[in-house]
């Protein structure tokens, strides 16, 4: 018998659902890169989008999608009002379906409209990186070390498809390749995929829905807690902008909760290769690993542990074995080097407060990223782990992790709004980690 959710629970999925759609109104399209090309040729499947929205980044289109889904929550209530209780599969249709109209629609604008001018409009300089790195890997290319100055990325950044003139400032992703080989390999293997769903956003729209699969797979929680907080994960600001406006982080973000649901079903070989994906993808999923391993430490057996570990360096090194080989110096200056001391001061963290109180005189000048990670990120991260230790209590690893990722990101060169989407989901992980402990405790 399908398993029905009592009516209660089902109202407060409504009420996440309509909170996360309404938030997401105002917001949805906001601040797009101000691109000027000189043609639009709409076709393909996408064609008779970009001529709706009248070949231009239309807000009415993007938008009023996720208006429509607030209109469908209140008639799904208003009808289902009086049930005693709700299908199952019918909260986790509606709950996708809520996530996909706001998810969906500005994607596929913007791919359209991508497709009808040039490659280098109506993208992220970040994710149409990735996307040349992914080719230059199915052609047997290294991305590291390697001069982006004439792939097409360059046309990017005079917004109107010229070949900027050259300066004393050129645009340092153009020498480096940011990104650890996961972006790369899963780029190249994308790039398969049929015109012009073969834009690399596509797969973080995906991966993207995919959270709220990856909230359902956690054990413990009752079915309406997990759906909540995964829409709300899913369809948050910082992952809804990234998925049109082209910051990968949703890939990523994916297998690192994937590998914490799957440690709370025993599967640690799996969690861990999870894990180590995540890592691949996302520098920033180191963070999380001793946190994930303090868990792993305390739920499991030797050999367990022992397998998972094996498991974790197999499928790094399956990763960065061939790049390492091909040239380690690179690899080391694009994404270790580059990320720590090239990109200028931005943002609203620890340098930009520095650089406005005229404490650093330029926002491409030296500023103590490795200092601060040894004075202040590191001992407050082993704080979080010696408390998460002592309490037992496996949510407060997870909370740990959120804590210490906000830290690392405050202190760090730039500090991008779309970069705290990483604590964000590190309080989801601990808030279904602790409705499990809830659900469980005598």
């Amino acid at each position: 018998m399908t398993e029905r959710i009592p009516h209660r629970a089902a109202l407060a999925v409504l009420g996440v659902l309509a909170a996360v759609a309404a938030v997401n109104v105002p917001l949805l399209g906001a601040e797009p890169w101000p691109f000027r090309p000189s043609t639009m040729s709409p076709h393909g499947v996408l064609a008779p989008l970009v001529r709706a929205a009248h070949r231009h980044w239309d807000l009415g289109v993007v938008r009023t999608p996720a208006v429509l889904a607030l209109a469908l929550i209140a008639l799904v209530a208003v009808v289902g009002w009086n049930a005693r209780s709700w299908s199952r599969n019918w909260l986790i249709v509606l709950s996708l379906m809520v996530v996909g109209l706001v998810t969906v629609p500005a994607v596929a604008l913007q791919v359209g409209l991508r497709d009808a001018t040039a490659p280098w409009f109506h993208t992220n300089d970040s994710t149409y990186q990735i996307e040349l790195a992914g080719n230059l890997v199915r052609h047997g290319h290294n991305p590291y070390g390697h001069d982006y100055g004439a792939s097409g990325l360059e046309r990017f950044y005079s917004r109107d498809g010229t070949v900027p003139l050259p300066d004393s400032r050129r645009q340092v992703a153009l020498s480096h390749f940011a990104y650890f080989p996961g972006a790369a390999l899963t780029a190249a293997a994308w790039s398969f995929v049929p015109s012009p769903f073969d834009d690399y956003r596509v797969l973080v729209l995906l991966t993207t829905i995919g959270l709220v699969f990856a909230a359902l797979a956690f054990r413990g929680p009752p079915l309406a807690w997990r759906l909540g907080i995964g829409a709300a994960l899913a369809a948050s600001p910082p992952l809804v902008r990234g998925a049109w406006f082209g910051t990968a982080d949703a890939p990523s973000l994916l297998c690192l909760v994937l590998a914490f649901a799957l440690l709370t079903r025993r599967r640690p070989a799996l969690a861990a290769g999870l894990l180590a994906a995540a890592v691949l993808q996302k520098q920033f999923a180191l963070v999380a690993v001793p946190f994930f391993v303090l868990l792993l430490a305390r739920e499991l057996s030797r050999p367990a542990r022992v397998k998972a570990a094996a498991v974790f360096v197999a499928v790094l090194a399956a990763g960065f074995l061939p790049f390492l080989i091909a040239d380690p110096s690179a690899l080391w200056r694009d994404t270790i080097d580059y990320g720590a001391s090239t990109y200028r001061i931005l943002g609203y963290g620890l340098s930009a407060f520095l650089y406005n109180a005229h404490v650093i005189h330029s926002r491409y000048g030296s500023y103590p990223f490795g200092i601060l990670v040894l004075v202040i990120w590191l001992p407050v991260t082993l704080r979080l782990l010696a408390v998460a230790r002592r309490s037992r209590v496996d949510w407060e690893a997870a909370a740990g992790f959120a804590v210490s990722m906000f830290v690392l990101l405050f202190i760090a060169r730039t500090f991008q709004t779309s970069y705290l989407v990483w604590p964000l989901t590190g309080i989801a992980i601990a808030a279904l980690l602790a409705a499990d402990q809830r659900e469980t405790s005598p």
